[in-house]
């Protein structure tokens, strides 16, 4: 595998997520988010965060330039993303140009190929547009001009057919899967740091997870306030944010 550089993972510690929510949960007694719960909660939360980068990103894009406004915004989306950038990562080739992407990818980048003596892109088409290159001579597919297909969201089809090894691609991963891992002593689960997984988001989204987690916790304990309370919060550091 071949890997051009190696992001810092700044990391959200899972055991302060915890906490900060079972103060809040547990402060007029609203009810106790088992680790089990939790672990399901944080992992959705997670995502949820993770997924609204990319609409973020679209829609601060799309608006007119403002140096002072809105470039900063972007850049920080960019920087939150960045972490999950992967760069020339093996794609496992097979007879008949099949390619297995790889198990962590979420959204796919630029694939290339290793023709010997450096590489070249491979130009993604679709699926309409793929006899149209191969009948054509002038566009047909051949090793120093090669092309792919996706056929799942897991596997591309690369043409010329002969190109069975040395295909790389850029991706950008999925968060993993976070867990608060325990031991029972004196029937109280207390936290094992060596078995847990933090969170893989920026650090500065603790806050947000806290906020996303108490959210889902009160449909969880059926608690109507406990939603109502984190749904506040989240709107007024919106509103902080847009100002």
């Amino acid at each position: 595998m071949t890997t051009l550089y190696k992001k810092e993972i700044m990391a959200v510690n899972i055991d302060t997520v915890y906490q900060r929510v079972l103060a809040i949960a547990n402060k007029e007694q609203r009810g106790y988010i088992t680790p089990q719960e939790f672990n399901l909660l944080a992992n959705q939360a997670q995502l949820d965060i993770f997924e609204q980068y990319f609409y973020d990103l679209n829609q601060f894009s799309r608006l007119p330039g403002n140096e002072t406004k809105y470039s900063d915004i972007v850049d920080m989306l960019e920087e939150k993303i960045s972490i999950f950038e992967k760069f020339r990562q093996d794609v496992s080739m097979s007879a008949g140009g099949v390619g297995a992407l790889p198990a962590a990818t979420h959204k796919l980048g630029v694939v290339s190929y290793n023709t010997g003596s450096g590489y070249t892109e491979v130009e993604h088409l679709n699926q309409n547009e793929l006899n149209k290159y191969i009948n054509s001579p002038l566009t047909k597919p051949v090793t120093s001009r090669p092309v792919y297909i996706k056929t799942s969201k897991t596997a591309i089809q690369v043409y010329p057919t002969t190109i069975t090894s040395a295909v790389t691609c850029n991706y950008i991963a999925k968060p993993a899967k976070v867990k608060w891992d325990y031991v029972i002593i004196n029937d109280q689960a207390l936290y094992n740091s060596t078995n847990s997984t933090n969170f893989e988001l920026h650090e500065s989204e603790e806050t947000d997870l806290v906020i996303k987690i108490l959210e889902l916790s009160g449909l969880v304990i059926k608690d109507p306030s406990l939603y109502q309370i984190a749904s506040q919060e989240e709107t007024q550091k919106v509103q902080q944010e847009k100002l």
